[in-house]
């Protein structure tokens, strides 16, 4: 993760199943200023697909998405 990336809302996602990650991270970029970043910790391997698949779909930008440990850690950046 990079340090330099200030995180505005932590969403712990583990135990959920595909598609809620997913849909946990739509409901909640809302609550974040434009330009503003969420990280997102997810167990699910579908949440690798299923959030940039989202972010792409609605404009929004994945700054980073990768394992670490058994986790899947997303930054994500609202972008409206």
């Amino acid at each position: 993760m990079s340090e330099d990336i200030k995180v505005d809302l932590e969403l712990d996602l583990k135990g959920l199943l595909c598609p809620m990650p997913m849909v946990k991270v739509s409901q909640k970029i809302g609550d974040v200023p434009v330009g503003g970043v969420i990280r997102a910790v997810a167990t699910d391997p579908g949440s690798m697909a299923d959030i940039p698949a989202w972010a792409k779909s609605t404009g929004n930008e994945v700054l980073s998405a990768g394992k670490e440990g058994d986790e899947y850690v997303f930054l994500v950046k609202r972008a409206k």
